[in-house]
């Protein structure tokens, strides 16, 4: 047998996860109303000769019933993004401590005691919100809304680890109310973020060399005589 068939011991340099949880996040509700909410909704991005937001629907007939708000997450210009594929967008970051990570010791269900690490992590984007007709047509649209939130973890995070985290879920509800003598915008946001603490090892592993596969030639095209699947669950029955 030649020398390629054999497991040998080699070392590989690879990034290893030293801890990774998933946390539901709800950011804290934007609101606005009266001056505020007139900036939220600039000309450019709403054109409209009104005094406020609420005459524009007003003025188009619009009602409570009659117009759907929207919001997605957005780049700091406007443009939408996709949340998981895009995280370039958003900023998910460690916020670095002066005293660096703090111990903290925790008691696990087993009873036994552990030191781990408290890690602030800190997330900011842009949401944009919508206003559109009965038809579905956009009639006017936010400038995009920057929003915060700090969250602390307590972590296996040890020196000369690294954070890295993304958001694999994003949700973004709005309300507009317009009432005779009120009007506000309230904007709720949901995500999902998950934390990974990571530092790059080296470490030993057995294994036999990759040699490449056989070539998959193409497939004839000469047609089979191939019976139709069938289904034995039902017919015949037993």
């Amino acid at each position: 047998m030649s020398h390629s068939h054999h497991k040998e011991k080699v070392c590989i340099k690879t990034r290893k996860v030293y801890d990774w949880v998933t946390r539901q996040v709800d950011v804290p509700l934007r609101s606005f109303n009266d001056d505020e909410l007139e900036a939220v909704f600039p000309e450019d991005r709403c054109p409209r000769h009104h005094k406020n937001i609420c005459d524009f629907l007003a003025s188009n007939d619009l009602n409570a019933q009659d117009f759907m708000i929207r919001c997605f997450l957005s780049d700091e210009d406007g443009n939408r993004i996709d949340p998981v594929v895009d995280n370039d967008a958003l900023i998910c970051q460690e916020i670095i401590q002066s005293n660096g990570r703090q111990p903290v010791n925790v008691t696990l269900p087993s009873g036994d005691q552990v030191t781990l690490q408290k890690v602030k992590v800190l997330v900011k984007g842009h949401v944009v919100v919508q206003i559109l007709n009965a038809n579905g047509h956009i009639v006017g649209e936010s400038a995009p809304i920057p929003f915060a939130t700090a969250q602390t973890f307590i972590l296996c995070a040890p020196e000369g680890t690294s954070l890295d985290c993304h958001i694999s879920f994003f949700e973004c509800d709005a309300s507009l109310i317009c009432t005779n003598n009120f009007s506000q915008l309230d904007v709720s946001i949901t995500l999902c973020l998950e934390v990974q603490i990571e530092a790059d090892v080296k470490i030993e592993v057995e294994g036999r060399f990759c040699r490449p596969r056989e070539e998959i030639l193409e497939a004839t095209l000469c047609p089979t005589d191939n019976f139709p699947p069938q289904c034995p669950e039902v017919f015949p029955s037993h």
